[in-house]
């Protein structure tokens, strides 16, 4: 039987990925209790009710002789839980969060830091459209990356402590990597948070097109707008905090992408077929790399299941 990398995990807030880290930290194998938290009341029935783990009242008894500690709250709220939670912490334990946006986590968790322990600011980039304890799953991480952000000013505790979160998701199937807070708000701007601001943005100017009727837009949803749809059902308070606090690395992939697709504009209005093809065909170059790189299925429909007669008939 797999060791536990860690005795016991505390998690607070128990939506999607708090969830899966629960159901993942005991089918591997990584954790061994699980102790929960949520500040919502209903949010902890719920997860009391599919046997999440042992769900507290309070954080006290959350955290309380907790080896590692996992913050799964909305970036903007980061900083406050992190002060309540640290001095409830035993000395020595782990805190760490899974946040998109590492400056502004590593500023907060730094906050509220006394001293005694040890603040690993973490990135799991696995997710769905779904939120809440019942959209957990043990499988999340498998074959996906996750990047620590550690502080630079960590002693040989400070290493071995890294270690041990490292082997920890190691053992729920991720595979860690380590990179600078500020590199990874820059990568993650223009391979998530773009992506998801354009399709909370042309989801919902579908929606306002007066010329549009929104029963339409509905009934023949195939293709490509059905995927951003799928994107923009992503939990709004998460996504607004990631904006709000990721907004220099996100303008300034926004400021780029305004001029690439001034340039498509401009090839569409005057008839430039060689622009178009160019740019469309360099995209797809870049679509296999992501399938040869193992990051995505080329699968037909990205290997969706779709019912007979449902499948898409164009983009």
């Amino acid at each position: 039987m797999t060791k536990p990398v860690f005795d016991k995990i505390a998690i607070i807030g128990a939506g999607l990925i708090g969830a899966s880290i629960a159901r993942a930290a005991v089918e591997y194998g990584a954790a061994g209790t699980v102790s929960l938290y949520d500040s919502s009341e209903d949010v902890r029935q719920r997860a009391a009710g599919i046997a999440l783990g042992d769900v507290a009242d309070n954080l006290a008894t959350a955290v309380a002789e907790a080896d590692c500690v996992f913050l799964c709250v909305p970036v903007g709220a980061l900083q406050a839980v992190a002060a309540d939670a640290v001095p409830l912490m035993k000395a020595g334990a782990v805190l760490t969060d899974v946040g998109s946006v590492k400056g502004q986590a590593t500023e907060a968790l730094a906050a509220a830091a006394d001293g005694r322990v040890h603040i690993i600011p973490g990135h799991p980039i696995a997710g769905t459209e779904q939120s809440g304890p019942e959209a957990g799953f043990p499988t999340l991480f498998q074959n996906a990356w996750h990047i620590l952000t550690p502080l630079a000013d960590g002693d040989d505790s400070y290493g071995a402590a890294l270690s041990m979160l490292e082997a920890f998701w190691t053992q729920l199937g991720a595979t860690v990597e380590t990179m600078d807070a500020a590199r990874h708000d820059r990568v993650l701007a223009i391979t998530s948070h773009l992506p998801h601001l354009i399709a909370f943005n042309i989801v919902a100017t579908a929606f306002d097109m007066e010329t549009v009727e929104q029963g339409e837009v509905v009934k023949y949803s195939a293709g490509g707008f059905r995927d951003f749809t799928r994107i923009a059902a992503s939990d709004p308070v998460m996504w607004r905090d990631v904006f709000l606090n990721n907004k220099d690395a996100v303008l300034e992939c926004l400021g780029r992408f305004s001029e690439d697709l001034a340039a498509l504009q401009r090839a569409i209005r005057w008839g430039d077929g060689e622009t178009l093809f160019n740019e469309f065909n360099r995209a797809r170059s870049i679509r296999k790399a992501i399938i040869d790189a193992g990051q995505d299925s080329g699968a037909v429909n990205f290997g969706r299941n779709l019912p007979k007669g449902d499948e898409d008939e164009g983009a």
